[in-house]
């Protein structure tokens, strides 16, 4: 406490300083010039304006009082004296601090507002980031039982492996060609299931958007990757269509994986009580437009009706007897921060596509991306 009141003190002393030294400054040149008086209220009006503009009311007020003393000591007959002879003098100063005070006043008060417009703004990114681990955690408790068979896989593989090693050493004659094959399926499998873990953790961390170039195929990948028993499990037939030498995207890894797994799991869950047609679920992606990167996520379920295909975009409405209605609203969020956008299409036949955007990456800077 004691070091933010130091602070602001020296903060101010020196906005102060600051004041006083552009009114000395812009006092001798016009003095110099013979400007007269009325041009150099006008101009000390100004000097006053970008004082508030950057500084608080105390420095603000300080610059108006010395700009009108500069004002009637050098530029007011008679000259060099500081006085109340008329009836204009009594009034002008008044109508000249007012007008100064006012508008200082009125500058600091839009200063403040943007401030708490910037911290409200703050606020409402952590909450949102906040909404999204909590709704990433819930997720990975539903996929558990999909994580626990991808982590089984290897480590099954990595046991059978180990005493197939054992058996091939066991014997009167080593077979070391077929001891050492088994145990580089040991480290195969063991890094496959320490990168499954990895996967997992990334997932579930709790930071600040940190956005870099990504391959949004690897990201879809990875996602599949955890996906894919569940998918199994519900009878699903998952297929990725991905296009080659897709241009790099710049954004948060995590969050993309977020709104990728949120798209899929809809899709295997509109599925679920479909017994007449195939369920088959595909993603694919692709270029879009001259400046975008196109992602889709397409199910043959029961489909949404069309007055529902923005609706189902806003926080707590759902369609699930156990949702919270904010997984597309944050997928929404997290790709409109992206500078994409998010969307659903009725498909021609049974079932809904969801689309998003990002914006390809340019050395340059990133272009802005196209309303449809």
């Amino acid at each position: 406490m004691k070091y933010n009141l130091t602070h602001a003190f020296w903060l101010s002393l020196g906005q102060c300083l600051l004041g006083i030294a552009a009114l000395a400054l812009l006092t001798f040149v016009c003095f110099r010039f013979h400007a007269n008086s009325t041009t150099v209220a006008l101009l000390y009006l100004i000097v006053i304006v970008l004082v508030s503009l950057k500084s608080s009311l105390v420095p603000s007020a300080l610059a108006a009082i010395m700009a009108y003393l500069c004002l009637d000591y050098f530029f007011t007959a008679p000259l060099f004296t500081l006085g109340l002879n008329q009836t204009l003098d009594f009034v002008a100063p008044i109508a000249y601090l007012t007008t100064a005070f006012v508008i200082a006043r009125l500058i600091s008060r839009v200063r403040k507002s943007n401030e708490d417009q910037r911290r409200a703004e703050e606020a409402l990114r952590r909450s949102q980031a906040e909404m999204a681990h909590v709704t990433r955690v819930m997720t990975m408790g539903e996929l558990a039982a999909s994580i626990a068979h991808e982590i089984n896989q290897p480590l099954s593989a990595i046991v059978n492996n180990g005493s197939a090693c054992l058996r091939w050493m066991a014997g009167d004659s080593p077979n070391l060609a077929e001891a050492r094959e088994a145990a580089e399926d040991i480290i195969r499998e063991g890094n496959r299931a320490g990168e499954v873990i990895t996967r997992i953790r990334a997932f579930l961390r709790k930071t600040e958007t940190d956005k870099v170039l990504i391959d949004i195929n690897q990201t879809i990948r990875d996602v599949v990757i955890l996906m894919r028993n569940e998918a199994e499990g519900k009878e699903v037939a998952l297929h990725m269509e991905l296009a080659g030498d897709l241009p790099a995207v710049l954004g948060d890894r995590v969050q993309l994986q977020q709104v990728i797994l949120n798209l899929l799991m809809n899709g295997i869950e509109a599925m679920v009580c479909i017994t007449d047609r195939p369920r088959v679920l595909r993603i694919w992606s692709r270029e879009y437009e001259a400046q975008q990167v196109l992602v889709a996520v397409q199910d043959s379920g029961v489909g949404l009706d069309g007055k529902n295909l923005e609706e189902i975009f806003d926080a707590f409405y759902t369609t699930k007897l156990q949702g919270m209605g904010m997984g597309l609203a944050i997928s929404r969020s997290i790709i409109e921060d992206h500078g994409g956008q998010l969307w659903a299409l009725p498909n021609n036949g049974p079932g809904t596509t969801f689309q998003f955007t990002l914006l390809k990456h340019s050395w340059d800077r990133l272009c802005p991306s196209r309303k449809q």
